[in-house]
């Protein structure tokens, strides 16, 4: 008898391998020694850095090239094999236009350096890049987007100083601290009720997609609701289907700007009627599975059907999906 179907894989920007340990934020010595012999990845305006290695690793920077001592926005992101890796947003002189390694959608072109180095957006290149350089990537992109908006205190409204290596702030005025927040969010693969997997999925699209393109259902999480109500309230609030058996695949960071996806999978009637919510999904279809491995095994698309990109994990949940049974 079949299983249910599980993702395949560790979701691409849930790698990591570098220490995390807390301790060392508040420690000066330890901080000045993690700069003295780290590296540094440099963020532009748009969040893109520069990659090596056909946009399989990260090109860092020595820390002390760019500054003797630790500059006061510099963002520790950890430690791997006694190294310290820091983040940097700094402006760049780029030439725009550069092609992405992963144009699945179509929307995050990159730019090129006057030497030729190229500068990658990480949801084009995430799931290129190796382990320790995907967990980095997406630690300071987090990072750099939470510290975009947290430049003053939620309670008082007094500037805010950056504390911890970057991992906190601390309020002029009343002394609040503040550290990194994320939303969660939920993503949920909707298949029919054929068999224990289903022979049909469930995809959508958003009227600001490029067309053709779909995916599965997402949303966030209301404040008092837990994770499995979101599922089903978004479900039937976006396409009208009731969905049942929902269970926990796994989950992704997705630092656009401070997402956490949580990804599950829940079952619908077989030819259950779809009502798309005026505004929000401008088209909803059950697509069944070798069609849907025909997109895979085509790179991801097919006439009529474009997936997202292998960065994010929704790519993965329906790989898992289209290659049960």
């Amino acid at each position: 008898m079949s299983e249910p179907f599980q993702l395949p894989a560790l979701p691409t920007l849930s790698r990591s391998t570098v220490d995390r340990y807390e301790m060392v934020r508040t420690d000066p010595a330890r901080l000045a020694k993690l700069w003295a012999t780290g590296r540094v990845i440099l963020l532009d305006g748009k969040g893109r850095t520069p990659v090596g290695n056909g946009a399989r690793s990260l090109a860092t920077r020595p820390a002390v090239q760019l500054a003797a001592e630790i500059p006061p926005d510099a963002l520790l992101l950890g430690e791997h094999d006694g190294v310290g890796y820091w983040a940097l947003q700094r402006a760049e002189r780029l030439r725009e236009g550069v092609a992405s390694p992963d144009s699945a959608w179509g929307l995050w072109t990159g730019a090129a350096s006057e030497d030729g180095e190229e500068w990658h957006d990480l949801r084009t290149v995430g799931a290129l890049l190796d382990d320790t350089s995907a967990g980095l990537y997406t630690t300071a992109v987090g990072l750099t987007n939470w510290h975009s908006r947290a430049g003053f205190c939620a309670k008082c409204g007094s500037p805010a100083e950056r504390a911890n290596a970057g991992w906190a702030t601390h309020c002029t005025g009343c002394g609040r601290e503040e550290y990194p927040r994320t939303d969660p969010a939920v993503i949920c693969l909707v298949h029919d009720d054929i068999g224990v997997n289903g022979a049909n999925v469930l995809l959508a699209r958003q009227p600001i997609w490029p067309p053709e393109r779909f995916s599965v259902l997402a949303g966030f999480v209301e404040s008092g609701e837990s994770l499995e109500a979101c599922v089903a309230r978004e479900i039937g609030e976006e396409v009208g289907i009731e969905v049942s058996g929902i269970r926990y695949l796994g989950s992704q960071p997705w630092p656009f700007p401070r997402s956490i996806m949580v990804g599950f999978a829940a079952v619908a009637s077989e030819g259950a009627p779809i009502h798309p919510a005026d505004g929000e999904i401008e088209e909803a279809r059950w697509v069944s599975r070798p069609d849907l491995r025909r997109a895979i095994d085509a790179g991801g698309e097919i006439a009529g059907l474009k997936l997202p990109g292998p960065t994010s994990i929704a790519r993965m949940m329906l790989t898992g999906w289209a290659t049960a049974d």
